[in-house]
């Protein structure tokens, strides 16, 4: 038989009955033991049941193991004096288990043990006898229908160990193939020992198992782990040892067998040394222990390989708690020598890992020989690693070095494949630079830190690694700070009140700066702060934030810190500052208008906090990802005759992803047609257009105050990022002289953001990387999505970040609505790009920017001009069409008029255009339009100099005037207009004149 353990291959998980078929939500076991002792009959007398409650404290300590287990239901015991009122519950009522006592009154146990069974046939039934002299008693007759016999003698710990034992039984079947499980054999015929010995087995698994819970990284990975402790199996006689072990043999844990016992159905003084010797045979290294109250078998039991147990020793249950540790793999690993003398110990994966660096290598061959790794990880409930270690030979390696670093990488990898897909509970003891998904406090996560756990489960299933090589597809490893932390904060600063009534946005930031987080969240920090020492991003996670209906995007605080101060205590206290000023944003004024659209009020939002590390890399002074963007699975704009709404929509950027999000300078395609750039066709326009700046977090200076959220941004040029190397794949040359692109930015001319070499030559596998992603998260979410991503090119393998996901509230179910036959002359707009389905009718005011006034170096006067005729709407209880060019919304006031939601909140119906001299592509991936499309607003796209669509200025030109400005004006006409969208074809039409009753 092989000694040993590893291999040199990587130790992905296995794809058996194991692992296979496990909701990623519960783990790694989420259906061992499913056969429970719930209901337990109890039939003593009324002296020994205020014996087993008031001298034994029966209910209290059985409460307390299970508790203290995380186990959220322990048994209900039912107490009886009588057995025929045993019999009257059995009948009535539904037990697992039925505990009896010798003195039953008004039948003996036999009589009652075939009672019960003619009753409940497969019902166990326990007798406890509490003197040697019942002992006798009972085993000098034949009790056919009682299932076992135990002694008590006063400890109310053997109830917990008749119903483990129990519960061992009916489970070890299912347990050992579906979670690989261990298994413990007992061969003991003696019913007083064994009375003994189970409690103090039990004890020693409830401490291993309380010690396994401790390293689990959630509170359901621990209650997953209790599950899997090893299954204790006993039996009176060699037959019955022999056919345990043939069944179990594959998960062995160990063998603890008294020296004499029955077998073929005699009594045998050597039955006990010819079981191990059998079972050693076959598996030399299996940890077996031999006992005997004769201590002349102790050389019996050094001759076959086992150790030995004296049964009259004084420390007789000391030695076994101490055997089990040193040989079962429970409590520590002790490193030792071949002489046995201790060089190291490890407590949990993590040490394991850091021990085993720096162990003697004649160590890890004494071990390795004796599978003395596999068990210990099989104790941890870790049966995957195990599986992969225990058949390998050290021989099969060239050196020890070789087996020291394959012991390394799999623990590691068995350690980092334990946190995919998984929240861990922070701790300060065990997180570290591969944390992926840690939170602080309770209360729920918020809308966007679930998005990011949701999608790194979904990533943990897939095998995208595999379809995309080269690549490593994640989220970014990220803390939460739990809504419970927040009301732990609002609460202890007393400022609750103050904030939902007080809406200045100065007196809240100085209000919450002022205030104290709690202790223990603040040294959690203080572990954070230690392990990062790079750029990071301090998110806003509150619980509507990212909800399907109002996704609330961009409307509370995100700060980037450069996170670079030489003194931690100052980095630690610029989180903590971001950490408060995320808190206040969530009632600043902008968040109150915004909440004021929806059916949530503000004292229903709480808010949660994301930590990150930014993603990207050190470019000289600067900081960040070749490139960021922004895909969505439905495209409300399609551009080509085959392209399809469903075949989804793409923006991205060199640099940071604010210019997306922002309604920046971005590039646009479908996932599914990536060549297909119509926009490159208008070269004089895209050039215009296109991106000639880049966000990056500014590190060539440490930050010493903490002011604004983007104080740390900086815009830079396309020459720094062609000097960063970071530009050439995602460039192309513009030659005048040819009036033409190339592809790369190898000779001169003018530098171009076309991401060329990424979506033609496929450098980088976006556009099907995209798809694939997309179509996970559709399926994932039931709905179309969005998702926010970045890629870092220069690592190695290179990374892409799935930095956010949200369900999108595009509407793929539509009532028909008829467009197409609508009269020109009827129409004051027709779109045949536009978002949205159904019909709005009785708008009669219509702001728009007069074409003839239109100055793109005048826009953020525009939208302060348009903010004013919003708040009179408003205050007026109107609704408004609004009419413009360029981008809604916009970051940069020079592809639109940059407004917020406060400006444009009375706009039902929005449409943007083109001039003669501005046409600038329409943008789906800002939080603007994000947040537009919750809300159900019409945004119709018209661009008259393609043939796409048309605005009747002329006619708007003779409505009565309300006001105006130099660049706007509010009109109001006398008959309410009707607006159609055909969501079906994605065609709208505004109605001069309405032709339905009006209604809002």
């Amino acid at each position: 038989m092989p000694q040993d353990i590893p291999g040199s291959a990587p130790l992905t998980p296995p794809q058996d009955a194991a692992s296979a078929g496990h909701d990623w939500r519960l783990g790694r076991f989420p259906t061992l033991m499913p056969r429970r002792i719930q209901e337990v009959l109890l039939v003593s007398s009324p002296y020994d049941s205020f014996i087993l409650e008031e001298d034994g404290l029966l209910t209290e300590m059985i409460f307390t193991e299970y508790i203290d287990l995380g186990l959220t239901h322990a048994p209900s015991i039912t107490r009886v004096s009588t057995g025929e009122e045993a019999l009257n519950q059995l009948r009535q009522g539904s037990f697992d288990l039925v505990i009896t006592m010798l003195r039953l009154g008004d039948m003996d146990v036999a009589k009652f043990g075939a009672a019960v069974h003619d009753i409940k046939p497969d019902l166990p039934v326990v007798l406890l006898v509490s003197s040697n002299w019942e002992l006798s008693r009972v085993t000098q007759q034949k009790h056919e229908h009682i299932d076992e016999i135990y002694v008590w003698h006063g400890d109310t710990k053997l109830f917990l160990a008749i119903i483990k034992a129990l519960e061992d039984k009916l489970n070890a079947e299912h347990d050992t193939r579906v979670g690989d499980v261990g298994v413990i054999i007992l061969v003991e015929d003696s019913i007083r020992f064994r009375s003994s010995l189970l409690p103090l087995v039990y004890s020693q698994l409830v401490q291993q198992t309380r010690a396994v819970m401790v390293e689990g990284i959630n509170h359901m990975d621990k209650l997953l782990r209790m599950r899997a402790r090893p299954k204790v199996l006993v039996a009176d006689n060699y037959d019955d040892g022999l056919e345990l072990y043939e069944h179990f043999s594959k998960h062995l844990f160990g063998v603890i067998a008294d020296v004499s016992f029955p077998r073929s159905g005699r009594q045998s003084l050597q039955a006990g040394i010819a079981f191990i010797r059998y079972i050693k045979a076959r598996v030399p290294d299996v940890p077996a222990l031999l006992q005997s109250s004769d201590p002349s078998n102790r050389q019996r039991a050094e001759e076959i390989g086992a150790r030995f147990l004296h049964k009259n020793s004084a420390t007789l249950l000391e030695d076994l708690r101490r055997y089990m540790l040193e040989n079962f793999g429970f409590g520590d690993f002790v490193f030792r020598m071949p002489d046995g003398r201790e060089v190291a110990r490890a407590g949990d994966l993590q040490a394991m890992a850091r021990v085993l660096r720096d162990v003697p290598a004649e160590s890890i061959e004494y071990h390795a020989l004796r599978n003395h790794f596999s068990n210990w990880l099989r104790a941890r409930t870790e049966f995957a690693l195990a599986r992969r270690l225990r058949p390998r030979r050290v021989t099969e390696f060239g050196d020890l070095e070789s087996l020291r670093n394959f012991l390394v990488r799999g623990i590691l990898e068995a350690f980092g494949h334990n946190r995919r897909g998984v929240v861990e509970d922070f701790s300060r003891q065990r997180f570290d630079a591969g944390a992926r998904f840690a939170r602080i406090g309770g209360g729920s996560m918020g809308g966007k830190a679930r998005g990011l756990a949701f999608v790194d489960a979904l990533l943990a299933g897939t095998d995208l690694e595999d379809e995309f090589p080269g690549i490593r597809v994640c989220v970014p490893p990220s803390v939460v700070l739990g809504t419970d932390v927040f009301d732990q904060f609002m609460n202890a600063n007393q400022i609750r009140h103050s904030a939902l009534c007080i809406s200045d946005d100065d007196w809240l930031t100085n209000t919450f700066l002022r205030g104290e987080l709690p202790h223990e969240v603040f040294e959690d920090l203080r572990a954070f702060i230690d392990i990062f020492r790079g750029p990071i991003a301090v998110r806003s996670s509150s619980i509507l934030e990212d909800s399907q209906y109002h996704p609330f995007a961009g409307v509370y605080d995100t700060h980037m810190l450069p996170n670079n101060h030489p003194d931690d205590n100052v980095r630690l206290a610029q989180l903590r500052d971001a950490i408060k000023l995320v808190y206040a944003s969530t009632f600043y004024a902008a968040a109150r208008r915004y909440l004021e659209a929806t059916p949530h009020r503000i004292e229903e939002e709480k808010m949660a906090v994301v930590i990150q590390p930014i993603f990207g890399s050190r470019h000289g002074d600067h900081f960040y990802p070749h490139f960021s963007g922004v895909a969505r699975s439905y495209n409300y704009y399609p551009f080509g005759e085959a392209m399809r709404p469903e075949d989804g929509v793409a923006t991205v950027a060199l640099g940071l992803g604010k210019t997306v999000v922002d309604g920046g300078q971005v590039l646009r395609f479908c996932p599914r047609y990536p060549q297909v750039l119509p926009q490159l066709g208008e070269s004089e326009e895209f050039i215009n257009q296109s991106q000639r700046e880049f966000y990056a977090v500014d590190v060539s200076k440490p930050l010493e105050t903490l002011v604004t959220a983007d104080q740390c941004l900086v815009q830079l040029d396309l020459e720094l990022a062609e000097k960063h190397d970071t530009l050439g794949l995602l460039g192309s040359t513009w030659s005048p002289d040819n009036q033409a692109f190339y592809d790369g930015i190898q000779r001169p001319g003018v530098r171009v953001v076309t991401f060329a070499h990424i979506l033609k030559s496929e450098a980088f596998p976006l556009a099907s990387l995209l798809q694939r992603l997309l179509a996970i998260g559709r399926a994932g979410m039931n709905s179309p999505v969005e998702i926010e991503f970045a890629a870092d090119l220069s690592r190695d393998p290179k990374e892409f970040a799935v930095l956010q996901i949200r369900p999108s509230v595009a509407q793929l179910e539509h009532n028909a609505i008829e467009v197409s036959h609508l009269n020109r002359d009827e129409m004051l707009c027709y779109s045949p790009h536009a978002m949205g389905n159904g019909l709005i009718t009785g708008l009669r005011d219509i702001i728009y920017v007069r074409p003839e006034s239109f100055d793109a170096a005048h826009t953020p006067e525009m939208a302060r001009q348009i903010g004013e005729f919003n708040r009179r709407l408003v205050a007026d209880n109107h609704s408004s069409i609004l009419i413009g060019p360029g981008r809604w919304g916009s970051s940069s006031s020079w592809l639109g008029i940059p407004v917020n939601w406060s400006q444009i909140c009375a706009a039902r119906v929005i449409v943007e255009t083109t001039l003669q001299d501005f046409v600038i592509e329409p943008s789906q991936g800002s939080h603007f339009f994000q947040n537009l499309t919750s809300f159900g607003i019409a945004y119709l796209s018209v661009n008259p100099f393609s043939d796409q669509g048309f605005i009747d200025w002329d006619w708007l030109e003779q409505q009565p005037v309300v006001a105006q400005t130099d660049f706007v004006r509010h009109v109001r006409t006398r008959d309410p207009l009707e607006t159609r969208l055909d969501g079906n074809i994605s065609h709208a039409a505004i109605l001069k004149h309405s032709q339905l009753p009006a209604h809002s």
